[in-house]
């Protein structure tokens, strides 16, 4: 495919990149279109929950993404997740793991995390978000932030740069068959859930098991002890079966 011609909006406070870019989207933007924010006030995460950070202190971008099919969107936050960690272990020296389905994390501490919403519009389109705590991190619930773990002090724009080349090095995968399996076998060594002992909850429901890959369509399969369940969401936690009660 040809190279993706990005165009990157910067402002300075939104309140969600995901929903500013999912109205450019249905207004017919192209692929590449982008936009990053210092600052978000109504940032959400998986499962409704709220994405807070210091103005100024972390990377906060939405991009879109065009695939051919929907087999393609259900990669798109993979390529995103594995061009972030591609892009901090260039300019910081931190490579983090990936926990199913869009966290990154350094140690067992999240670093940042991936969301992604399908535009609905002709042609299909995909808006995935990326933020990731650069100088500063929330106290007290499991983050750290890439200063704190290298001490490097990154600006989001050059982030941005390196994560857009690693988005288009993969880009072209999303629309093959042979490139989604080969994207697969990346994804699936950079999940720190594989091979993990996890506890999922699904609506009122707790799923106990080993991670032991994912299926064609990146959802995870678990490993139960009574058979192998495969989910396509679900809060995921990294047990020691100690913890499990």
């Amino acid at each position: 495919m040809a190279s993706i011609t990005w165009r990157l909006e910067i402002v300075e406070s939104l309140g969600s990149t995901n929903a500013w870019l999912a109205a450019e989207a249905r207004q017919g933007a192209p692929e590449g279109r982008a936009v990053l924010t210092y600052h978000q006030t109504e940032g959400r995460g998986r499962l409704g929950r709220s994405w807070e950070e210091q103005p100024g202190s972390a990377l906060l971008v939405s991009l879109l993404l065009r695939p051919a099919s929907l087999a393609g969107v259900a990669w798109s936050t993979a390529i995103v997740s594995l061009a972030a960690r591609d892009a901090l272990a260039r300019l910081a020296g931190v490579r983090p793991s990936l926990k199913w389905p869009n966290d990154l994390l350094v140690g067992d501490e999240k670093v940042g995390g991936v969301l992604a919403q399908l535009a609905e519009t002709d042609p299909v389109g995909v808006v995935v978000g990326l933020g990731v705590n650069l100088t500063a991190h929330p106290a007290g619930v499991g983050a750290t932030d890439v200063r704190h773990c290298a001490g490097v002090t990154l600006e989001p724009v050059a982030v941005c740069d390196l994560l857009f080349e690693g988005v288009e090095q993969r880009r072209a995968a999303l629309d093959d068959e042979e490139g989604r399996d080969l994207l697969r076998s990346q994804y699936e060594r950079a999940l720190a859930t594989i091979g993990r002992d996890v506890r999922v909850v699904l609506g009122d429901q707790d799923l106990v098991g080993r991670a032991v890959g994912v299926d064609e369509e990146g959802r995870l399969r678990v490993d139960t002890g009574h058979g192998v369940r495969v989910l396509a969401a679900g809060d995921v936690t990294h047990v020691r079966w100690a913890d499990v009660s």
